[in-house]
C-alpha cells in the first residue's frame, strides 16, 4: 500500500484584521499580505523616540491632544499595516480605543535606524504610504545624520518638505503652534549615549 503524502498547505495572504488581532508581543508590519520584519532598534533609537514623546506630551497637555507609541497598529491601506514610532492626534480627533486604527493621525514620526533597508523603508515606502493614508505631517528623525525633517501634506496628496534642520532650535513647527524643538539638546543626549555605549 502506497502512503499518500500531504501536500504543503498553501499560504494565504494575511489580512489587516488578522494582523491587527495578533498578540501585542508579535512583531512585524503588514506589507501586501505578508508579515515584514520590523526595523532593528536599540537604546539610542528608543531614547530619541522617548525624547519626542516627552516633548509632544508636554506640549499637548493643555491642548487635549494624544500621543501614541510604536505598538499602535495602523491600517494605512487595504493591504498594508504600519506601526510608526510615534503618532499624534490633535484636539478633537481620536483613534479607536482598541484594535486596528484607520483614522490617520495629524503627525507620524519615524526614527531612522542604521540599517539601509530600514532607512529606505522610512524615507521612501512610508513617505508614500503615510501621504496616501492622509497623515498631515510626517517627521523623519535620523540620529546618525543628526537630521530632522518635517513633510507637510499638500493639496495634491503629496508631501512637501516644510522643515529641514540639523542643529539649533526649531520654532514655528508646522501645525504645532508654540512647540519648540531644541535639536542641540537632542543630539547632546544622543552623543552621550553613543559615548557610553
Amino acid at each position: 500500500m502506497m502512503l499518500q503524502t500531504a501536500e504543503p498547505a498553501r499560504e494565504l495572504p494575511m489580512t489587516l484584521a488578522e494582523w491587527a488581532d495578533m498578540g501585542e508581543d508579535e512583531p512585524g508590519e503588514l506589507v501586501d499580505g505578508s508579515l515584514e520584519e520590523e526595523e532593528e532598534v536599540g537604546a539610542l533609537h528608543e531614547a530619541v523616540a522617548a525624547w519626542f514623546v516627552w516633548l509632544l506630551k508636554t506640549w499637548l497637555m493643555s491642548r487635549r491632544g494624544l500621543v501614541l507609541t510604536s505598538d499602535a497598529r495602523f491600517g494605512v491601506s487595504a493591504r498594508r499595516g504600519r506601526k510608526p514610532d510615534i503618532s499624534v492626534y490633535f484636539a478633537g480627533r481620536r483613534p479607536p480605543a482598541h484594535g486596528l486604527v484607520t483614522t490617520p493621525p495629524d503627525i507620524m514620526i519615524e526614527v531612522v535606524s542604521p540599517r539601509p533597508k530600514d532607512a529606505r523603508r522610512d524615507r521612501v515606502e512610508k513617505t508614500n504610504e503615510y501621504a496616501a493614508f492622509g497623515v498631515r505631517f510626517y517627521w523623519i528623525v535620523d540620529p546618525a545624520l543628526r537630521s530632522f525633517e518635517i513633510f507637510e501634506l499638500g493639496p495634491d496628496g503629496r508631501y512637501v518638505k516644510a522643515v529641514s534642520a540639523g542643529e539649533g532650535v526649531v520654532a514655528g513647527v508646522p501645525g504645532c503652534e508654540g512647540l519648540v524643538l531644541d535639536l542641540d539638546a537632542l543630539w547632546d543626549e544622543v552623543s552621550r549615549l553613543e559615548a557610553e555605549g
